[in-house]
């Protein structure tokens, strides 16, 4: 009961089912949508605190934050080394699903790699991401002014690079809608040094040459959607002469580099493009 229960779950968070049909295939294993509603808070605390255990342990300093964006306050997760000096940092943007225990461990692993890193929650200006509320959160998502949503995560690049453990180079990585963000922060924050977006929209070609960071664009092979703006946006950087790097990953499919996620993710592609990431940020931000 407990692994079927728990694989309704996965994809319950992961959003492929709404939480109404999530609570009548539960109560179906459960025997009733009432033992469903009242089992699901308790899987939701277990879930939470087995994806933050360790969250201080070994070589790893983690803290919740806020740093001063467009719209007041933005809440963040905070992850760098231990040891008390200057590191080069990197923000890292969510999916469409809000601020997950997924993200901060990629944000955890981005900073044992070296890294002072924060993943912003862009849902702040409306309360933060619902605990666990992936359909609410994805639904907030959508209220948000575009805007002034760039303008709140560009303000991350600032905080970065006068942070006293900051080196002062900053990188900016997202996945999904996050990929679509980081290429946005590019266009608009002249002062960050290297961009990873992973299978987001391309910007606006004219936007391209306003780009001043080295760019590394991640790519599924099966995102037609996505993949319709490849072309144009390469073209645009060559023009540019921008310092760029595109790899499309064959055999995959959007948000390949989501481990929590089973259907979508590839373990060889997501390893492969991760050692390119931080070989990437290590270039261009330790250099």
């Amino acid at each position: 009961m407990d692994e079927k229960f728990g694989n309704l779950y996965e994809n319950y968070l992961n959003g492929k089912i709404v939480r109404r049909d999530f609570v009548k295939k539960a109560g179906r294993i459960l025997g009733s949508t009432i033992a469903a509603s009242t089992f699901l808070p308790l899987f939701e605390a277990n879930y939470l605190q087995a994806a933050e255990l360790g969250e201080n342990e070994g070589e790893l300093f983690t803290e919740d934050i806020t740093y001063p964006g467009e719209t007041g306050d933005i809440k963040a997760f905070l992850a760098r080394p231990k040891k008390k000096k200057k590191y080069p940092a990197v923000i890292v943007i969510h999916e469409n699903k809000g601020l997950q225990p997924h993200i901060k461990d990629v944000n955890r692993r981005m900073a044992a790699e070296g890294f002072l890193s924060i993943a912003p929650d862009a849902l702040s200006p409306l309360g933060g991401t619902p605990n666990n509320n992936v359909d609410e959160a994805t639904k907030l998502l959508r209220e948000l002014d575009q805007e002034k949503t760039i303008k709140n995560l560009v303000a991350a690049v600032k905080y970065l690079k006068t942070h006293p453990q900051s080196t002062g180079k900053v990188g900016c990585t997202g996945f999904c809608w996050g990929g679509a963000m980081t290429n946005n922060v590019a266009v608009n924050a002249p002062d960050l040094n290297a961009a990873v977006p992973y299978y987001g929209s391309c910007p606006k070609s004219e936007d391209v040459p306003k780009i001043k960071a080295s760019v590394l664009a991640h790519y599924a092979s099966d995102d037609e959607r996505i993949n319709k703006g490849i072309e144009e946006f390469e073209k645009a950087l060559k023009t540019a002469g921008k310092d760029y790097k595109i790899f499309v990953y064959e055999g995959t499919k959007h948000a390949f580099n989501n481990d929590s996620n089973k259907e979508r993710y590839n373990e060889e592609a997501a390893k492969l493009a991760w050692k390119r990431t931080i070989e990437f940020f290590k270039d261009k931000l330790k250099s």
